[in-house]
């Protein structure tokens, strides 16, 4: 792309073609970044573009529009279906800057409009979607979004799925305050790996998942999400008796609100850069997306003497980090099939270092995608990572294409099996429709031994295909006919990786039948939905033989589920292949892992916390004792925390506990009181 002209040596024509230009990019932006939770650009891209027109408006202030993107808060309205709120107090949006120097120059102004030196205080600037609670007589009333900044949306019942939001306060203060609710990283993840396993569009970042799933009709979508927040802001601080950001702060840690402990008070911007340095080397390992740090006046007085513009305050300034990136070349593009016979794209590079880690291989998703990213073979690439953890392309460097290049040809073809591949209406991927595809299979018998399927130890991926190649496996039920005999022909297998791997696959059979729902691989049924259909049906059997109606009665159970289930189940295959599970011995009931619950036991009714480092035993793990024990295993330390269990290296958890006298445990603590409860 060209430099853009100095402003300066701008005709008036020129400067208005290029500033209508970039409103009506930047508008085509924003609708795709706010409305379809899709953005179309890397944020740093807007982000430019923002600041070109920024300055190309104030220097030919004659063609601002009042629907220019530098004159609205947020997104337009959305037919989204969820009722409007119009805010009593504008939601506005931050300014920002991307140096040192710009920083600077606010401040210039900020001491010059209040005439002394105020303090500071800085925040991380969490990735993700603003969001207004209302508080009256401490009970939850009313969630809404930011929206345009004077009208937004209700998702009321969505936030009240949201574990860290507290529905009551422990005080009986009518407010309303402000913060941010987003995806942890590895809930974000967790939940591009289920979407793409079942077809559909990745989300590109944290936010853009947080938004698309506060934003949900159905608040128990939402629930699913694992969605957090993090409260920072009000306009009625006199309500809460305080007079500083900082104080506010401390005063949503008592009443339980969720607050991010990273805050610092400074008394000149010279000590912001440390602060800067420490948490650009931080952001990586943090749970949670950061792009860049808020710095606000921390005396109220001083926030109300500077004010606000029409679309940001005076008084706060957001430092945006600078995006990391790497140039490298594709090499290659590989497409793989997964168990549902979704065939995904994936470049592979050439190795580069990005945020820590050697990365080669970045996920294209699917055909729209790839051709949309316009990514050919030879091409030189930026690569940064999605929400810090996912390596993704940039874009395409035009500049460095080999000359000879030629575009992409998307396959047609199973690149496992060749059967012909579809495009499935209503979704995004390729599918290989053949069922008895060498790749949906290897998938499908690996899933099916996973740990949170049947769990059948040492059946991993490398064995399966072995098992295939040696034509000793057809498909799950087949598993179970293995003999001592026929694993001795596996490559490196002894005796007692056969006994091992045969007592596995014989404990696997006494599994509730959830585990053996989940791994069977039904689209859209995860683990959490499979214990839910078999806790209300009792049996796999009668899960086969539910109708829709019956399925969707289940609370927390949608169509796509029901019609999903009712589908796999109608196929002579499913049910044959269900036949002969039984007939192996195969458990078909559900059954409590835990057993009933003893309200006498000390975790009984219990909120606890668990962070660190846990030697002897998984935090899963752990947290799953101590539900079947009576307890409520949280995120977050709040006053309503009852018991922290730390183990090494504990961070900001451990320091709030004990900053509110929580009892804080050792892992051998729990451990001995673990004891004394199976005494």
């Amino acid at each position: 792309m060209p430099e853009p002209i100095n402003i300066k040596d701008l005709t008036t024509e020129q400067a208005k073609k290029e500033i209508q230009t970039l409103q009506d990019r930047l508008t085509d932006y924003g609708i795709a970044y706010y409305e379809k939770d899709a953005p179309l650009v890397e944020d740093h891209v807007y982000d430019e573009q923002y600041a070109r027109l920024q300055a190309l408006e104030q220097a030919f202030p004659q063609f601002i529009k009042q629907d220019s993107p530098t004159q609205n808060v947020g997104g337009a309205q959305t037919k989204s279906g969820l009722p409007k709120v119009q805010h009593p107090v504008p939601m506005l949006s931050l300014g920002d800057v991307f140096s040192l120097e710009e920083l600077q120059e606010w401040e210039d102004r900020t001491k010059k409009a209040l005439g002394f030196q105020p303090k500071y205080n800085l925040e991380l600037k969490i990735d993700g979607l603003a969001i207004n609670l209302k508080y009256e007589q401490g009970k939850l009333v009313q969630a809404s979004t930011r929206g345009n900044g004077l009208v937004g949306e209700d998702v009321t019942a969505n936030v009240m799925t949201i574990k860290d939001v507290p529905k009551t306060l422990p005080e009986d203060v009518t407010v309303e305050v402000r913060g941010e609710i987003y995806m942890p990283k590895a809930s974000f993840a967790k939940l591009n790996e289920e979407r793409e396993a079942e077809g559909q569009e990745p989300f590109a970042n944290p936010r853009n998942a947080a938004a698309g799933s506060l934003r949900q009709l159905d608040a128990r979508e939402t629930k699913k999400r694992n969605l957090s927040a993090f409260i920072y802001y009000t306009a009625e601080p006199d309500q809460l008796g305080v007079t500083t950001q900082a104080g506010l702060l401390d005063r949503f840690r008592e009443l339980g609100l969720p607050t991010n402990p990273d805050n610092r008070v400074i008394n000149q911007m010279s000590e912001v850069e440390p602060y800067l340095e420490e948490y650009t080397a931080k952001r990586e390992g943090l749970p949670y997306g950061i792009d860049g740090v808020v710095v606000k006046v921390n005396n109220f007085d001083d926030e109300i003497d500077l004010g606000n513009t029409v679309k940001v305050p005076r008084w706060a300034i957001a430092y945006k980090f600078p995006p990391e990136e790497a140039e490298t070349v594709v090499r290659d593009i590989e497409w793989t099939v997964g168990r549902t016979g979704a065939v995904t794209p994936t470049a592979a590079m050439d190795a580069v270092q990005l945020a820590g880690t050697t990365v080669q291989r970045a996920s294209l998703h699917n055909p729209d995608y790839l051709e949309m990213k316009g990514v050919r073979v030879g091409d030189t690439v930026t690569l940064h990572k999605a929400g810090d953890i996912i390596p993704e392309i940039g874009q395409v460097i035009l500049s460095k294409r080999p000359a000879d290049s030629k575009p992409y040809e998307i396959p047609t073809t199973c690149p496992a099996c060749g059967a012909e591949l579809v495009h499935v209406e209503g979704e995004v991927v390729l599918r290989c429709m053949n069922p008895a595809c060498p790749a949906q299979i290897q998938e499908g018998l690996t899933h099916f031994a996973s740990r949170n399927a049947m769990n059948i130890d040492g059946l991993g991926p490398q064995i399966v295909s072995q098992l295939l190649d040696k034509k000793l496996v057809k498909d799950v039920a087949s598993i179970y006919s293995l003999n001592r005999e026929e694993l001795l022909t596996l490559d490196k297998f002894k005796e007692k990786s056969a006994d091992n791997l045969l007592a596995a696959i014989a404990a696997s059979k006494d599994n509730s039948a959830d585990r053996l729902l989940f791994g069977l691989g039904v689209r859209l049924v995860g683990a959490k939905a499979a214990k839910t259909i078999l806790q209300s049906l009792g049996d796999l059997g009668k899960v086969a033989s539910a109708s829709e109606e019956d399925i969707v009665a289940i609370d927390g159970v949608g169509q796509a589920i029901a019609d999903s289930l009712v589908k796999y189940f109608k196929e002579p295959e499913a049910q044959a292949l269900l036949a002969e599970l039984a007939q192996a011995g195969v458990n078909m009931a559900y059954h409590s892992d835990q057993g009933p619950i003893d309200e006498n036991s000390f975790f009984y009714g219990k909120k606890i916390v668990l962070t660190g480092k846990l030697e002897v035993s998984s935090r899963s793990e752990i947290a799953a004792w101590l539900e079947g024990h009576g307890a409520s295993v949280t995120g977050s330390v709040s006053k309503k925390t009852d018991l922290v269990i730390a183990g090494t290296d504990a961070g900001s958890k451990l320091k709030k506990a004990e900053e509110l006298g929580i009892t804080v445990w050792n892992e051998q603590e729990f451990l001995t009181a673990q004891g004394n409860e199976s005494n």
